[in-house]
This record gives structure tokens, C-alpha cells and sequence, in this order.
């Protein structure tokens, strides 16, 4: 029935629960299935040397390419959760600036706006934000052992919180000037999807923060 790209959310994999239990319906249903690791996301992080970010739209679409590349009689299909989910409107909202040709998009909680998703994990329910410190501690130290010359983060593994977390994060080891530009750098609000021309579709819940 065609090819689906499955994307997962932050500090999650190919390998996560969500993940394969969407991808065994889709190959029950007919489906061809790849199952993609963002940058540092699963078994990735010696993989390249600079770290992930949420802003790392190219090699995103790069990795379409390579699947439309080596599959051009396939329908291609993207669906993504939380961040994986902004990844995948992004992605497709620029298929016709990199030549790619996607049948349809399906973002599952997508972020939208991260300024406010920051917010509410921090001040929201402290489950959250404490699962992704950890999990995010965790891959930057596997960062680190993967490049012990380039990395150490010292003070980037003691914070209590996202906000200060990220911003220590993005000050020293991104380009960009400050938080909020990090932030609206992947945002999907304003204009981000006006020259949306693939069929997407967005399923949100009105507890996910």
C-alpha cells in the first residue's frame, strides 16, 4: 500500500512501545515501514559528532530523500509523535522546496509551540518533567563517552528544570543568540504551515501538555 516514515517523540526511538506497536498494524495492514532515530535518539549518539537539536529540520528531510531515492514506486507517508510529530509538518511543509513527493502526514500531539510546551512541563505536573531531564541526562552523557574529547556538560547535567536546562544548552552549544529564538526556530504557529500541500492531519489531546 505504500511506504510510512514513523518518527518518535523526543528522548524516544525506532524502538519505543508507541513506535512499533503503530508500526506492526501498518505492516499487518500492507505497509512497507522504515522507522527513523532522530540525531542521538537510540543506539545514534557515536554516530555523529555535534549533538541534536530540535532545529535539525535538514537532515530530517534528508533522510525522505534517501528513502524516496531508493523507493520511487512507493507512496511515501509520514507519521510522527510529539516532536516527531513537528517534525514531520515540517518536513512536510518544505517537500516542495527539496523535491519530495509524500502522500500524507499525521502528527499525532505535535508541539506547536514550544515556548508553551516548555512552560507547562515545568510548572505542570512534575512527572513529566522530571522523565525527560533524566532521559535527556542520560543521552548527553552517552554523548559525552561517544566524544570525550569534544564533550563534558558539567553544569548541563545539575539543572532542576527544563527552562534553564535548555537555555544552558542552547547558549553553549547552538547558534542561536538566546532561548526563545531556539524555541520559535521549530515553533509551527504564524505562518510555518501556510504553504502546506500535503493532506496532514493533526490528532491532539486536551491534556497533553
Amino acid at each position: 500500500k505504500g511506504l510510512v516514515t514513523l518518527i518518535h517523540g523526543w528522548e524516544g526511538s525506532g524502538e519505543s512501545n508507541y513506535i512499533l506497536s503503530l508500526a506492526s498494524r501498518l505492516y499487518a495492514e500492507g505497509y512497507g515501514i522504515f522507522r527513523l532515530n532522530l540525531r542521538d535518539h537510540g543506539e545514534t549518539h557515536h554516530l555523529n559528532q555535534d549533538l541534536f537539536h530540535s532545529c535539525r529540520l535538514d537532515e530530517v528531510v534528508g533522510a525522505f530523500s534517501w528513502i524516496q531515492s531508493n523507493y520511487e514506486d512507493k507512496r511515501l507517508s509520514a507519521v510522527g509523535y510529539s516532536l516527531g510529530g513537528n517534525f514531520a509538518l515540517r518536513v512536510a511543509a518544505v517537500a516542495p522546496a527539496a523535491n519530495l513527493f509524500l502522500d500524507r502526514v499525521i502528527a499525532i500531539c505535535p508541539v506547536l509551540n514550544p515556548i508553551q510546551t516548555m512552560a507547562a512541563l515545568d510548572s505542570g505536573w512534575w512527572v513529566y518533567r522530571d522523565y525527560f531531564i533524566r532521559r535527556w541526562r542520560s543521552s548527553l552523557l552517552r554523548k559525552r563517552d561517544a566524544f570525550p574529547d569534544q564533550y563534558d556538560f558539567g553544569k548541563l547535567t545539575q539543572f532542576a528544570n527544563l527552562t534553564d536546562m535548555t537555555e544552558h544548552f542552547v547558549l553553549r552549544y547552538t547558534t542561536f543568540p538566546d532561548l526563545n529564538s531556539y524555541l520559535n526556530g521549530y515553533a509551527l504557529t504564524g505562518e510555518r504551515l501556510a504553504g502546506l500541500n500535503v493532506p496532514a492531519c493533526m490528532l491532539l489531546a486536551d491534556d497533553d501538555p
